[in-house]
């Protein structure tokens, strides 16, 4: 049997960004209310008074999400080195049979290169290499034959690397990617391991996600 609890943490757990914002006491849980009614109503099939629908907001904010909050934030308050890397280009390239070897070929050319910086992931369809500008060159020439989808260039890179705690916490990324979001900070690439992620970001963004991620220990 529905009630009204349990309609209106459904309805909440399925905007995320309100319910992050209820959690942290910034809607004013009234005018919520009011505008959430008649979904609220047409979901249970008859009349909910406001002050019924504020006490569910009201428990929900303080139950639901604030406990996991709690974690996340007490996580995000151990993360550890932060750094930040410029002058980046973002290759992405089709999945092919030749890919590999020039993936190796590439590694063999810049392996002594202590000033060259090099990452890559793989999709089923695609593949990413990030390098810096000063090997580009290598990945241009070895890689001509293959199947160019995307090319960003003047990048940066911010690597995060964060506590073992975090693989047993949900909800650290969305935390950190809702920051940065409410920023405005446009996101090109994520690359993560176990203990540690790294984005990349437009050169003109990078102080203010820098400034974004480094204040998360200061909440």
């Amino acid at each position: 049997m529905k009630t009204i609890s349990s309609v209106v943490e459904e309805y909440i757990k399925s905007k995320p960004f309100l319910l992050s914002a209820l959690s942290q006491g910034i809607i004013n849980l009234t005018s919520l209310s009011r505008v959430i009614k008649p979904e609220i109503e047409q979901q249970l099939g008859k009349e909910v008074r406001n002050g019924a629908i504020v006490m569910a907001l009201k428990r929900l904010s303080g139950e639901l999400e604030f406990r996991a909050t709690h974690k996340i934030i007490k996580t995000l308050k151990n993360i550890g080195e932060i750094t930040v890397r410029s002058s980046l280009n973002d290759y992405t390239f089709k999945v092919s049979e030749t890919l590999l070897q020039n993936m190796a070929a590439l590694i063999a050319k810049i392996e002594d290169n202590k000033n060259a910086f090099y990452t890559s992931s793989r999709g089923v369809n695609e593949t990413n290499i990030v390098v810096s500008q000063n090997i580009a060159h290598h990945v241009e020439a070895l890689f001509n034959r293959e199947k160019l989808i995307e090319k960003q260039e003047n990048l940066s890179s911010i690597t995060v690397r964060l506590p073992k705690e975090n693989v047993s916490i949900p909800g650290i990324y969305y935390f950190i990617f809702q920051r940065l979001s409410w920023e405005g900070v446009n996101i090109f690439e994520v690359i993560s391991t176990s203990y540690e992620f790294t984005i990349l970001v437009s050169e003109e963004q990078v102080d203010k996600a820098f400034k974004t991620i480094k204040d998360l220990k200061m909440l």
